[in-house]
């Protein structure tokens, strides 16, 4: 199947070098922002978020007032990240020097480390590194009066939540509420936690956000020219033979050649045999034969079956605490592409865990989580000088009509195509919107700024910030929008998706917004999600921009025009040509079995198009179409009807 997301990039180096204090452009960026008391920096894997959160640090220890810096990281791997590190050399003010003692991602009791904790903050000493799950069992029984000179940092801070029963949320909004302390949210998701918001909107108001995107970030690289995204579809077991092929759908996709890191599926997920070491062992037979284990560093080694040369492979599913340790070790300590090959996981390498070497993220099984797909897609866009391009791979279970979990299926697959559109939008270079009125026709147009006919700007500050902080989030909650994924494979009208559909989620997130800012929210989003599904083409002097089936002139651009295209349709339009009849029959199926409900709004959208319909072809349309669009069309004719009749009745 080809890539649903091909992007590529120019290789600038512009975000790999540094300025006079030591800082690359996404750390010079944040380090703009070092007076907030709340700061929000949302940035890519690879960009340096570790770093950047030290300049910040130093800066509040010693010009700040700050007296302490906690920095929480989600698992003990991780910590070696905020080791000591030299920043003086380079031309900062300070080195970052954390005392060792205490460094808590270390082996040991969790009882221990929550000791050292509360030591800590009666202690002399500025800095302490620990896990989430210290933070939250230290904070059992301190009083966040305490941290009025501290500086909290959360590293992957989108495993905070606002769900009451998510205890690293609760520390967080008692530490706002109760203390004067200051804090530093790091996040390499662009989808704060999906389904559940990672703040309540009146919290994050509070925060300065600082975002740098996946496209600044690649684009700056050296090496690195180009990623994709595809989905490959496995019938039975990934493992085993598929139906008409000499192989199985793991031993196609899995290339020895390239650096990989093979996430094996959920051992709660549908695509799982709930046997994980077994799963490691199928991956292995895919590639070879085990020849020995390495008893100093865990490393597996494989004989390959296709070369015969042997393959160094890394085993992170195996939960035993010595095996893990040995290997993690390792891994920790690789300094070429050569030291490993392939890396199989289960729970671990998805965030914080830098293999630059790595040119292949393999994923076995649909993940619900946007969140989860990006980290684990940035696990292959590190840049190195080994690798040109960098692919994510998502091996899903095809929908099978003997299936009772049809439904299911279905969804799974619609929604591991919405990540995929996502990712498009993520990865895409951005653009400025402004209105074109015919007073400023004549005005320069930069490369990056678009002007446009009847486009809106926003008019609080809370729209501004939504815009220019929040369209990737906003985006991912429009496109898991159950009525969304039922609407985009053009059941419905694209007019109907963009005014009506999109703007009803739009109040649904953000309840506390106008009118005029929801609709300028709108076209923000709908402008932003179609211009980055189209090519711009220049003429001699003229630039022309190709969206769906318009090709106009870029100084012609009118939101009505925008408006009448889907801004979602690209990537079902590349499924349609990469899965069987019987699937896309029964995905239709699926979403017909569940319609969208009718409103009076986009009946009254449809009301022309049925007056040209039946002026077209001499007859009304049938609500017995194939022909979805006809279909609907004919729905809105009944609705319309049925609302007349109840009018009549209330005038009687």
């Amino acid at each position: 199947m080809p890539d649903l997301v091909h992007v590529k990039y120019q290789q600038t180096g512009k975000s790999k070098k540094t300025n006079d204090l030591g800082m690359r452009e996404m750390q010079a960026k944040a380090y703009e922002g070092r007076t907030a008391q709340y700061l929000l920096l949302k940035a890519p894997p690879a960009s340096g978020k570790s770093r950047a959160l030290m300049f910040l640090a130093i800066d509040k220890l010693q010009n700040q007032g700050i007296k302490k810096v906690i920095v929480a990281v989600p698992e003990k791997s991780i910590g070696a990240s905020f080791e000591t590190t030299e920043l003086k050399k380079y031309g900062f003010i300070a080195d970052w020097s954390p005392n060792p003692k205490y460094n808590l991602c270390t082996p040991g009791e969790e009882k221990s480390k929550v000791s050292a904790f509360l030591e800590f903050i009666e202690s002399d000493e500025s800095i302490l590194i620990c896990t989430h799950a210290t933070l939250r069992f230290a904070f059992d029984g301190l009083d966040e009066k305490k941290l009025n000179n501290t500086l909290v940092a959360i590293d992957e801070f989108h495993h905070v939540s606002a769900d009451g029963d998510n205890r690293l949320g609760e520390v967080l909004r008692n530490i706002m509420a109760k203390s004067e302390a200051h804090i530093v949210a790091m996040t390499g998701s662009y989808f704060r936690g999906d389904s559940i918001p990672v703040l309540m909107p009146e919290d994050e108001a509070k925060f300065t956000k600082i975002t740098y995107n996946y496209y600044q970030q690649l684009n700056g690289y050296e090496y690195l020219k180009s990623l994709g995204i595809g989905y490959h579809f496995y019938s039975g077991r990934y493992f085993k033979k598929q139906p008409d092929k000499e192989m199985s759908a793991l031993a196609e996709v899995l290339d020895e050649n390239k650096k990989t890191i093979v996430h094996i599926p959920s051992v709660n997920s549908a695509e799982s045999s709930k046997e994980k070491y077994e799963e490691v062992g199928h991956v292995i037979d895919v590639l070879g034969d085990l020849e020995y284990q390495d008893e100093k560093t865990g490393v597996l080694y494989v004989k390959s079956k296709k070369t015969g040369k042997i393959l160094k492979v890394a085993d992170l599913v195996n939960d035993n605490p010595k095996s893990r340790d040995k290997i993690s070790s390792y891994l920790r300590s690789v300094k070429s592409a050569e030291d490993i090959d392939i890396i199989i996981a289960l729970g671990m390498a998805k965030e914080g865990f830098d293999w630059p070497y790595c040119e292949h993220a393999l994923t076995i099984g649909y993940r619900g989580s946007l969140t989860e797909i990006i980290q684990i897609i940035g696990r292959a866009t590190r840049d190195s000088d080994n690798k040109t391009h960098a692919q994510f791979t998502n091996l899903i279970a095809q929908v099978d009509a003997e299936d009772d979990d049809v439904k299911l299926s279905v969804n799974n697959m619609l929604k591991a195509i919405t990540a995929s559109l996502l990712m498009e939008q993520v990865l895409a270079p951005n653009f400025n919107f402004k209105p074109k009125d015919l007073d400023n026709d004549d005005d320069d147009q930069d490369d990056e700024t678009i002007k446009i006919r009847g486009f809106k700007l926003p008019t609080s500050q809370r729209a501004k910030d939504i815009i220019e902080s929040d369209l990737n989030d906003l985006k991912a909650r429009i496109l898991q929008d159950n009525q969304m994924l039922k609407a985009m494979p053009g059941n419905l009208e694209p007019e109907i998706i963009n005014t009506v559909l999109i703007p009803k989620i739009i109040r649904e997130i953000y309840p506390d917004l106008n009118d005029d800012d929801v609709e300028a929210v709108r076209q923000h989003v709908v402008v932003d999600s179609v211009i980055k599904n189209s090519t711009i083409e220049e003429q001699g002097d003229k630039k022309f921009i190709r969206m769906a089936g318009s090709f106009v002139n870029i100084d012609d651009i009118h939101i009505d025009l925008i408006d009448q295209i889907n801004p979602f349709q690209k990537a079902f339009e590349i499924l349609s040509k990469s899965v069987t009849t019987q699937v896309l029959k029964l995905i239709d199926e699926h979403i017909q079995s569940t319609k969208i409900d009718m409103t009076e709004e986009e009946a009254i959208i449809l009301w022309p198009k049925i007056k040209e319909w039946v002026s077209r072809t001499g007859i009304e349309p049938n609500l017995q179409a194939f022909d979805q669009k006809e279909k609907r069309m004919a729905e809105a004719l009944i609705f319309l009807r049925e609302q007349k009749r109840q009018r009549a009745l209330e005038n009687e």
